[in-house]
């Protein structure tokens, strides 16, 4: 079914799709509307593809004038001022102003809206825009001069297609399901659980890049490992995330690389200490205690990634270093005391789970009883997330960010409150093990070599996405 689809809407094989790039997803991008998606993807697909942000980084991760031509500070670090630019147009032909930054970062500090990152703007007073051009933020303290991360991360949203929608009903908003942009790309169609197609905004500004090399971007749907893997090697799809065992066989076939980069993308055991066994520290302590994170990295990632120790790897800035926790099976069967607790691990997907059986054996092995469910991404997202926190432990991957404004939410997830300072953060996370953090992932993704111009990195797979062009 899902090739078939795949030849249906590119024309089959990668020589028949010209300038069309099909990108993998393994779900749906939750939301197309930033804010409200947690999804790394979707994300991207705002900052990189539909939308503008105030800023971007380059590859040095310095921030860089985007939708801002220009910013200062004053005041002592109390006033932030962006100077926009005035040729970038939403694609039904409204030009971009300050009214439109003003709305999204209003709609992003109220609480009403439920925008994930809310807390990297509590320190903002007001926003105000003093005339079409211009935005003010002012900030209740001192900030550090600098650019924040939030305003790189956060695409700015159309005013005059969302202010009449109350902020309790965004997720219901007509614009989720037709959004209209300013990006280098335009919406052209969404089918759910399959695909979401851009073409190349030719009105796009030139000092910005200008019109797209490609025709068209299509994110594709692909839940299932194997048929993604498959439908890569026969050039149906050019880019498609790939199990790091599978490395070696894709760069054997001809015509595809192996592109692998850097990640602020946590993975580790989130418990919910709201409910046992998980509400005794002891039992948190023996559960870390028994995981073998090292085996992790070799027999499951194949080395691409490196054991945790923490959520922030060490070549971010901002890290703080911890004491890491050994592998000690014994001391952990001592802190159970024989007691056996009985538990089941939440996590998305429906293949053989092969993270999830390493750590049910290992669990077992000191005197716990683990049972597997995997669900798709949709659910558990709201059995994780939602208001109900329908789950005892949950594998997953947390995605970050350079502020590292990542860490405060998860005190929502866990039912232990996070400190927003980052240093305090990690600490918390250390000394009270409301995750076991097991390893810092790398992207791995395999791509048809007709596309030039990826650069992956830190940033994601899509930051130069409006710069890729096909090989003549």
């Amino acid at each position: 079914m899902v090739l078939l689809l795949l030849c249906a809407c590119a024309g089959g094989r990668a020589e028949r799709r010209g300038g069309t790039v099909l990108f993998a997803s393994g779900a749906d991008l939750q939301s197309i509307n930033p804010l409200l998606t947690i999804h790394p993807l979707a994300k991207q697909v705002q900052r990189y593809v539909l939308l503008t942000t105030l800023a971007r980084y380059d590859s040095t991760l310095t921030p860089r004038p985007y939708l801002a031509r220009a910013w200062r500070w004053s005041e002592g670090g109390r006033t932030l001022t962006f100077m926009l630019r005035t040729d970038v147009y939403w694609h039904d032909g409204h030009r971009t102003t300050a009214r439109d930054v003003v709305w999204t970062l209003d709609a992003a500090r109220d609480p009403a809206t439920g925008y994930p990152r809310a807390n990297d703007l509590a320190a903002v007073a007001a926003v105000e825009a003093p005339d079409d051009s211009t935005v003010v933020l002012r900030f209740t303290r001192r900030a550090a001069v600098g650019f924040p991360d939030v305003l790189v991360d956060l695409a700015v949203l159309p005013a005059h297609l969302l202010d009449t929608v109350p902020h309790t009903r965004l997720r219901e908003a007509d614009w989720n399901r037709r959004p209209v942009g300013n990006g280098p790309f335009r919406f052209v169609a969404h089918e759910p659980n399959r695909r979401w197609v851009f073409a190349a905004n030719p009105d796009f500004p030139a000092a910005l890049g200008g019109r797209p090399a490609l025709d068209r971007f299509i994110v594709v749907v692909v839940d299932e490992p194997t048929t993604k893997l498959a439908a890569l090697v026969a050039g149906e799809i050019d880019f498609a995330g790939i199990n790091p065992a599978h490395a070696a066989f894709v760069r054997r076939h001809a015509g595809l690389a192996v592109v692998d980069y850097s990640l602020i993308f946590p993975y580790g055991l989130v418990f919910n200490t709201r409910r046992p066994p998980f509400d005794d520290a002891r039992v948190r302590l023996a559960a870390a205690l028994a995981i073998d994170r090292r085996e992790i990295v070799d027999g499951y990632l194949f080395g691409f990634g490196a054991v945790a120790d923490g959520p922030v790897p060490p070549t971010v800035p901002g890290y703080l270093p911890v004491p890491p926790l050994p592998l000690a099976p014994d001391s952990a069967r001592r802190l159970l005391a024989g007691r056996r607790p009985r538990f089941e691990i939440l996590a998305v997907g429906s293949g053989e789970a092969p993270l999830e059986q390493m750590l049910q054996a290992r669990l077992t092995a000191v005197g716990f009883e683990v049972s597997i469910r995997q669900i798709e991404n949709s659910a558990f997202l709201d059995r994780v997330y939602g208001p109900r926190h329908d789950f005892a432990a949950a594998v997953m991957g947390v995605a970050g960010d350079l502020g590292l404004g990542f860490l405060q939410p998860l005190g929502d997830v866990t039912g232990i409150p996070i400190p927003p300072d980052p240093a305090a953060a990690q600490r918390i996370f250390a000394e009270q093990l409301p995750v076991v953090w097991l390893y810092h992932a790398r992207g791995v993704q395999g791509m048809n070599a007709r596309v030039l111009g990826v650069r992956m990195d830190v940033r994601g797979e899509l930051p130069t996405v409006a710069a890729w062009r096909i090989a003549p």
